[in-house]
């Protein structure tokens, strides 16, 4: 127990002389001896505050703490935290607690801090205070946040027993942290209390020393003593390199008269810090003085006023004779603030803000470069409107503020909803008390920015709605560039002649429409004392957000949901002829559909911002942000390719070679070297008039090149480093067998290195450039339809007019070699030529097989492409196709139009469908429906397209995994117009038409046949007999035999059709033929031209057959 004892003192002992060399060294002037008395004086402050918990420590001292400097705060405290020496462990708790739930309160740390409370940042002239406080020690300054401050306390040593300290934030290297003094400091030395004054101060009450300031001539230079109510405070305004702030006292608050009085001498810009509305004041030996720019006098304090709380027995009013001429009328009542709605001008476009004072706490930090936050979860608020940024340091969640005459607008738009505060410069934020959590860790574009979104107040003049509108977009713009393309700090720089700032640059065009530049500059002190109250906070419109700028995720997204809530298989397959097809080909027809989003179906405008990166990897352009990449097609003017390889934003990523194409070019000219910022001459050519053919093979990461050459085209290429002789001829190239080459016609091989790049250029700038035909090429129609192969490969421009997924060409012969687990795939483009050799376009089947899949971009119906080298092929069938092969070039020339319009098909006759080349692929006609050939009527299985009877698939073998069945059914018609016979083939739900059935009727002679599962007519000709697969005495077949040679279906009709000979086919029509017919006993002898064959697309009743009655049912 004795050692025990003896312990405590040899610790106490240990702290003490810790103590007393710190105060020696830290808190002693260094120009004087050793103070031997202001040890004592600073441990006794310690024990008396450490002692102030109210409960026996067991020690008179706070062993466990210990003392910091202020150097030792600002090079070793890297993390905030607080210190409260006269709290115990369950006070931090429960003030921990008051943090909220969801806050992280400040570590407490045992530190002991002492320093002098100043104004001063340095031992500098009086000039250089703005207004701040500073706590000061021999080891060096730290600015800080006081509550209330009392002037008296400025200059003198205190010990602080409550204080936070937060670091400067990780980004910013260059800055400092800053104390939060929680409670009053405790004196070291005990402070002077001054006397009253020995007479009353003669003052000055605010309706005399208003009419004073209106006598001319009266009491210049004359100092006086004002006295009043707060009711009014500004903020710290800097202007022309001078700080000051204006106050307005009077009788009462709401004040009827009032008289303002400028601060600006610098000792006594730390006053804005003391001043609270509604507390009455004296300010001593103030002069009248005359704004520059203004008409009215205003009070202004002197070098040796003073500021002194109102006491009615220290004072006493000076009666003054005012007479004389009057320089101006009575100021207008100060205007209270008001509770009314927000006011609308008579035209209702403009919005008048209200100006009031508000009490609450911050709850959100949103933007603190921009000055932006959020106050009581419900509220915004904005302080880019005020000039000095030194209180938006402690705006953390938790801090309370009072806001005087802060402007509360509503509706302001532009994407923000909640209403918003926002204090102009006569306004005033006072802080009324601390937070307790922990500052945010704000990522890099919440921490740089704070001089542009000042250039975007103060230069641009911008309005609060197109302010915060402003402030959203350029956070957007550097989520997706920042910091892979920039750092942030260089994309939200301030902006000048010499340095402009990119984020001003995307967003000038929108703020050069809104708000011209070239707006008034804002006068200060005009915002503050003129009467009617005027600022940029006071009328503002509603915005309409002008435009956004999503991420290429959030695009994507918006796309696919937009995709799929306007997906609709019946508008892609309409329901009559869906109910008839098997799943197989439902899938075929639905999977290459697809969805158009044009600029016009966002809702704000979405801006489109990304680096264009030509990407070695999958060979096409992407456009790329920091959420990820889509893959891109760029159409420049006239419908011309994007060729410009400048456009590249960054260098792409050099992967594996998996990737290669050729290109077949000529040279134009000999070498050129660089010479300063332009080409030297050309080099001479072994043999200039010859045209030097050029085989060059891109593969690697030269792949990236290929989205930029094009046909026709002239291009520099470029090798960096010193130059090679013989870098791009024969010899020195990586060449292939001569063979090839030969056959090509090309001179040499030529393998493009990695760091080789391609420049656009102009055949203008080029010399000697051959005579080139730079048109496409283009095959003519006659070659293509033919059967001449002596040159396979073809090229033509066409529009797609269809995009279908089907069979592989090959399909049967993959499957024979036994691949059964690999599916091939296969892609139809249906295409109308471009040529004006004919009227009516013929069309064309282009199929693209593996491995010549995914497709090209931009392969849509409805776009104009060029295809170049194509393979043509003829079918067993005689109709001409074409077939992707590794040379074919595909260029998209214009995107499908924005809005489809449907032209009807033209009325011809059909005699003229035999004129060949001249007549339409598709057309309509009125005809009359001369007999029934043949009628099936069938139900399949949807999975395998089996026979389904009774509902029952009939296939040998594995189950189907679905039992669903779909009726299908064919009727071969003979129709005439009077000029021509044809054969028409109608399918589904056509057949109906034909029969001229309700879909009532339909619906239930498909029921009928789904017991057989399959029914089957064939009319040898009209008026013959019948051939069926059932019964002839059964009775569907006897109503089906008599409704197809009934009046009903042998009718007049309008039909819409299509050839079943395509225009691709290279087989010449059938010559009429020789045919003979009986006339009663008389024979005859004709020509007979072949009958036509048609598909029918759709049949609709003659105005001539409703007229008669002819009209088969109706339901």
């Amino acid at each position: 127990m004795a050692a025990g004892r003896a312990q405590v003192p040899s610790s106490e002992q240990a702290w003490l002389e810790d103590a007393q060399v710190f105060i020696q060294k830290t808190l002693c002037p260094a120009v004087k001896e050793p103070n031997v008395q202001l040890t004592p004086l600073i441990i006794d402050c310690v024990k008396t505050v450490w002692l102030s918990q109210g409960r026996n420590q067991g020690s008179t001292l706070p062993l466990s703490y210990s003392f910091v400097s202020v150097q030792d705060l600002k090079t070793h405290q890297r993390l905030p935290c607080c210190s409260h020496l006269s709290w115990s462990s369950s006070a931090y708790q429960a003030w921990a607690q008051e943090a909220g739930p969801n806050g992280n309160p400040l570590p407490r740390e045992q530190l002991l801090l002492l320093g002098t409370l100043t104004d001063l940042s340095a031992d500098l002239e009086q000039e250089c205070r703005n207004g701040s406080l500073y706590v000061r020690d021999n080891t060096g300054v730290l600015s800080c946040e006081l509550i209330d401050l009392d002037l008296s306390w400025l200059g003198h040593l205190f010990l602080f027993p409550c204080w936070s300290y937060l670091p400067p934030a990780r980004w910013n290297s260059s800055g400092e942290g800053h104390l939060e003094l929680w409670d009053a400091p405790v004196p070291v030395f005990p402070l002077t209390v001054s006397p009253g004054p020995v007479t009353p101060i003669p003052v000055l009450y605010p309706e005399s020393a208003s009419r004073l300031l209106r006598l001319r001539n009266k009491l210049r230079g004359v100092q006086r003593n004002l006295a009043g109510n707060l009711v009014r405070l500004s903020a710290l305004v800097k202007s022309k390199q001078k700080a000051y702030f204006i106050l307005s006292l009077g009788r009462s608050h709401p004040a009827v008269t009032h008289v303002s009085v400028i601060v600006q001498v610098p000792a006594q810009l730390v006053w804005h810090r003391v001043l609270r509305p509604g507390t009455a004041y004296v300010l001593t030996e103030l002069r009248v003085s005359k704004i520059r720019g203004q008409r009215q006098h205003v009070w202004m304090t002197s070098q040796s006023s003073r500021l002194l709380l109102l006491k009615p027995e220290c004072v006493q009013e000076l009666e003054l004779e005012l007479e004389g001429p009057l320089l101006e009328a009575d100021p207008k009542p100060l205007p209270t603030p008001s509770n009314s709605e927000d006011k609308k001008d008579p035209e209702g476009l403009a919005r008048y803000s209200r100006l009031l004072s508000y009490s609450g706490a911050v709850t959100g930090v949103l933007n603190e470069p921009a000055g932006l936050y959020e106050l009581d979860g419900q509220l915004g608020l904005c302080l880019a409107y005020q000039q000095f940024r030194g209180l938006r340091r402690v705006m953390r969640p938790g801090a309370c503020l009072q806001l005087q005459d802060v402007h509360l607008l509503q509706s302001v738009g532009g994407g923000t909803r909640r209403p918003v505060l926002a204090p102009c410069l006569r306004g005033a934020v006072l802080l009324q008390s601390f937070s307790r959590q922990k500052p945010g860790t704000h990522s890099s574009r919440q921490a740089y920015g704070a001089s542009l979104y000042e250039q975007l107040v103060w230069e641009r003049q911008l309005g609060l709605p197109l302010y915060l509108w402003a402030t959203k977009a350029l956070e957007e713009l550097a989520g997706k560039l920042c910091p892979h393309v920039l750092r942030h700090h260089q994309f939200l720089q301030h902006s000048s002649p010499g340095s402009p700032s990119l984020g001003l640059q995307l967003l000038a065009p929108t703020l050069d429409l809104l708000a011209p530049p070239g707006s008034p500059v804002r006068n200060a002190h005009n915002e503050i004392l003129e009467e009617p109250h005027h600022c940029p906070l006071q009328k503002y419109t509603r915005l309409q957000t002008p435009s956004s700028f999503p991420t290429l995720a959030a695009l994507k997204e918006e796309g696919q949901r937009e995709a799929w809530a306007s997906f609709d298989p019946e508008a892609l397959l309409p329901l009559p002829e869906a109910s008839h097809l098997p799943s197989c080909q439902l899938n075929r027809r639905l999977a290459w559909s697809w969805l158009c989003l044009l600029p016009s179906a966002f809702h704000p405008a979405q801006v489109l911002l990304g680096v264009l990166v030509a990407s070695s990897h999958k060979g096409c352009l992407q456009l790329r942000d920091q959420s990820g990449s889509l893959p891109c097609l760029l159409l420049a003017k006239h419908s011309q390719p994007l060729s410009d390889p400048r456009l590249i934003g960054a260098s792409p990523e050099v992967p594996k070679p998996v990737l290669s194409f050729c290109v077949l070019g000529s040279w134009l000219g000999g070498t050129q070297r660089k010479e300063g910022t332009g080409w030297g001459l050309p080099e001479p050519q072994g043999n200039d008039d010859k045209d030097q053919k050029v085989h060059l093979i891109f593969f690697g990461s030269s792949v990236r090149w290929f989205e930029f050459l094009h046909p026709g085209q002239v291009y520099r290429l470029v090798a960096p480093g010193p130059p090679t002789p013989m870098l791009f001829e024969k010899d020195g190239s990586s060449c292939i067998s001569r063979r090839p080459l030969e056959l090509a016609g090309c001179a040499s091989c030529l393998t493009v290195q990695d760091n080789w790049t391609l420049e656009l250029e102009s055949s203008q700038d080029i010399q000697d450039v051959l005579d080139a035909n730079k048109a496409l090429p283009e095959s003519s129609l006659t070659d293509l339809l033919s059967d001449n192969f002596t040159d396979s490969l073809v090229s033509f421009s066409a529009e797609i007019l269809s995009r279908t997924l089907c069979e592989p060409l090959v399909a049967s012969l993959w499957m024979k070699l036994g691949n059964t687990g690999t599916m091939r795939r296969c892609v139809k483009l249906t295409v109308a030529l471009e040529t004006a050799e004919c009227e009516f376009p013929p069309h064309l089947d282009v199929y693209i097989e593996d491995p010549h899949l995914p497709p090209s971009l931009g392969l849509l119906p409805g776009a104009r492409v060029h295809f170049s080298q194509l393979e043509k092929r003829v079918s067993r069938s005689h109709n001409v196709y074409c077939c992707f092969r590794s040379s074919t070039y595909v260029q998209v020339l214009s995107f499908p139009p924005e809005t489809t319009i449907s032209i009807p098909l033209p009325p011809i006759y059909l005699a003229e469908l035999r004129q060949g080349g001249q007549s339409p692929f598709q057309a309509t006609t009125s005809c009359h429906i001369v007999s029934v050939f043949s009628l099936q009527l069938f139900w399949v299985c949807a999975y395998c397209t089996s026979i389904c009877r009774q509902g029952k698939c009939t296939r040998l073998g594995p189950t189907c995994p679905t039992q669903t069945a779909v009726s299908q059914a064919i009727i071969r018609l003979l129709v005439e117009d009077g000029t021509a016979e044809a054969v028409v083939t109608c399918r589904n739900h056509h057949v109906a038409a034909a029969l001229g059935l309700c879909p009532r009727e339909w619906a239930s002679l498909l029921e009928f046949v789904r017991v057989p599962g399959r029914v089957v007519l064939q009319f040898a000709g009209p008026g013959a007999q019948l051939e069926s697969s059932a019964r002839v005495d059964e009775p569907m077949t006897m109503f089906l035999w008599t409704l197809c040679t009934s009046p009903s279906v042998l009718r007049p009709i309008v039909l819409s059709f299509e050839l079943e000979r395509k225009p691709s086919k290279i087989v010449p029509l059938e010559p009429p033929r020789l045919q003979r017919f009986q006339c009663g006993e008389l024979p005859f002898l004709t020509h007979v031209n072949p009958r036509l064959r048609l598909s029918c697309l759709s049949i609709r009743e003659s105005e001539y057959s409703s007229s008669l009655g002819i009209l088969a049912s109706s339901c």
